[in-house]
């Protein structure tokens, strides 16, 4: 399934200067193989980094200077009081949003967005305008 997920990213943001995986915790492996595979740059957050290398960051008071720029952001099973946050964040800066849910998790966004079912990777998607 991961790698369906991260196909699916490849094949529609190659293009992008910049992508952010917001909620990183201790599973990069999504992030990981965009990195090797994209020339694209890769910024991951947490509230509680584990690694050097990811970006503190509240995402219910973010610091919009790490997502500037942002193609896309998106996040790998966020808890469901979050989704809102990124979606609001996901308008101010105009970048595309994708949240992978849980299977049993329902979406808790206030604007609508589209399930996605590729191979067997299921998640939401919203465009910016």
């Amino acid at each position: 399934m991961w790698d369906d997920f991260s196909e699916y990213l490849i094949q529609h943001y190659a293009h992008a200067d910049c992508l952010v995986e917001v909620g990183v915790g201790h599973f990069n492996q999504v992030a990981m193989n965009l990195q090797r595979r994209l020339k694209v740059n890769i910024i991951m957050t947490d509230i509680k980094p584990c690694h050097e290398y990811i970006v503190q960051d509240d995402i219910t008071r973010p610091d919009l200077k790490i997502y500037k720029g942002a193609q896309l952001i998106y996040s790998i099973r966020p808890p469901e009081e979050l989704h809102p946050h990124l979606q609001r964040l996901a308008e101010k800066v105009g970048a595309d949003l994708i949240i992978k849910t849980f299977s049993t998790d329902s979406l808790n966004t206030p604007l609508k967005m589209k399930l996605i079912n590729y191979k067997k990777a299921t998640f939401y998607q919203m465009c910016s305008p």
